[in-house]
């Protein structure tokens, strides 16, 4: 279902176009769903998600997630556990002072934790998976952790691509409490209520919806593959300067996401205001070959796109038995329904779906400069068979996009425009079934990418 949900996204990057600016911090609702728990915690100033976390507010955590917090304070406070820093708060003490009596991290010097110093991603990545039970040094290299958390399911590259904020630990320990534990016996969230360090009442709304995703991914757990055939019918509600232009679009894309290449034919028709346009995009060996066709006439051209190729490339999900849950942190819910053989899972993604967005267009270079949008919720329908194929994917979601337009007198003119999409996806063949076929293209014209976009 990962691999199938990346490629997804790739396709709607090619398809809508999107490009999204992300808010300060996107995971401001999975903050308050692991203060729930007592699994995140403020200060004064509230949440603080845009500042990067502290190597001790990151043993705290730790602590947490081992289920250990009332032990740790109870055992510091009896003498039993100590640490020999110098540079840790009282508060912070019986959090450190376990999680070095236990072996599971030093400091930065013989009597320095370094306590405000930054945990960076790579260290947190290393305390979850400590905490899910597996051990560095054993099932894997400290350096290789990243890669490592990632074939485990829990951690995705593109969500994680900037610095390692507050915010993003949030997430990360949010997919991690559903992810599986290292003997395999359940994930998590729910050894943490079973054993009595997390309230199972007050873990019940996390508890649900990761008992609804993970139902979803099993569902889904024969899908997972590196091509896709979609037909792609949308309509979409334009509206510029204050005029609304209804736009309909009909076509069919096929992709191909090999390691080593990206494959991909798309042709659409797009329809508005009375005017037809035909689109071909084909993406083959490194370039990316257009064509448009309206009023009787058609331009045909060529480009190179190594940039973006490696930027879909970076996408690529390690395919593992483990259950994924990557991409858990940006659903605010989940719910799955019967209509006839079938089920019906809808899942409304929040708008922290927009740093994910904008992290994966940021990466595609100058394609993605002079433009950005808010999003609004996406409501997206995914329908299963009983053979747990994925028969189809509705969305609806609104968005509003502020494009500046480089004009030749040197000036920039700047638009507003808002769009309304209801867009579905009817899958025709996933995996060794996708056939893509090419035109033949020697009669398109090399040209600069960045002229389209003046033009």
């Amino acid at each position: 279902m990962k691999r199938f949900l990346t490629i997804l996204f790739t396709t709607l990057l090619l398809t809508a176009a999107l490009c999204v600016t992300a808010s300060a911090s996107d995971y401001d609702a999975v903050a308050e769903d692991l203060s729930a728990i007592g699994m995140f915690r403020g200060t004064a100033s509230g949440f603080e998600l845009d500042r990067a976390p502290t190597r001790s507010e990151a043993a705290i955590m730790l602590v947490r997630l081992y289920g250990a917090e009332d032990d740790a304070k109870a055992a510091y406070e009896a003498g039993e556990i100590k640490h020999p820093f110098t540079d840790v708060s009282d508060f912070a003490a019986p959090y450190v002072a376990w999680v070095y009596t236990n072996g599971i991290s030093n400091g930065t010097g013989a009597d320095t934790f370094g306590s405000a110093s930054k945990c960076s991603l790579q260290n947190y990545a290393v305390f979850l998976l400590r905490a899910l039970g597996y051990k560095d040094g054993t099932d894997f290299q400290y350096a290789d952790a990243l890669t490592f958390a990632q074939s485990k399911g829990f951690y995705e590259p593109v969500m994680f691509s900037g610095d390692f904020l507050r915010d993003d630990l949030a997430a990360l320990t949010y997919q991690a409490l559903a992810a599986d534990m290292a003997d395999g016996k359940t994930y998590l969230l729910d050894s943490l209520v079973t054993s009595g360090a997390i309230d199972a009442k007050a873990a019940q709304p996390m508890t649900d919806k990761i008992t609804a995703y993970r139902a979803m991914e099993s569902a889904t757990a024969g899908m997972d593959s590196d091509a896709m055939d979609v037909d792609i019918a949308m309509d979409m509600d334009v509206t510029m300067g204050g005029i609304k232009m209804p736009t309909k679009t009909t076509g069919n894309m096929k992709v191909a996401a090999e390691s080593s290449d990206i494959q991909m034919a798309c042709t659409m028709k797009t329809i508005a205001d009375g005017e037809t346009m035909d689109i071909g995009m084909w993406m083959k060996d490194g370039w990316m070959y257009m064509s448009m066709g309206a009023d009787g006439e058609t331009m045909n051209v060529k480009y190179p796109v190594d940039d973006q190729t490696a930027a879909m490339e970076s996408m690529e999900i390690v395919d593992v038995e483990a259950m994924n849950v990557s991409g858990l942190a940006m659903i605010d819910s989940i719910t799955a329904k019967k209509s006839g053989s079938d089920t019906v899972y809808t899942v409304v993604m929040g708008r922290n779906l927009g740093g994910m967005m904008d992290n994966a267009l940021g990466m595609m270079g100058q394609e993605a400069s002079g433009l950005s949008m808010d999003i609004s919720d996406i409501t997206a329908a995914y329908t299963v068979g009983s053979n747990g194929k994925l028969k189809s994917v509705a969305m609806v979601f609104s968005a509003a996009m502020k494009m500046d337009l480089p004009l030749e007198d040197g000036q920039t003119l700047s638009m507003d425009v808002a769009y309304d999409y209801d867009m579905t996806m009817q899958v025709n063949a996933l995996g060794k079934d996708v056939k893509i076929v090419y035109p033949d293209f020697s009669k398109f014209q090399e040209v600069d990418p960045d002229s389209l976009t003046a033009a």
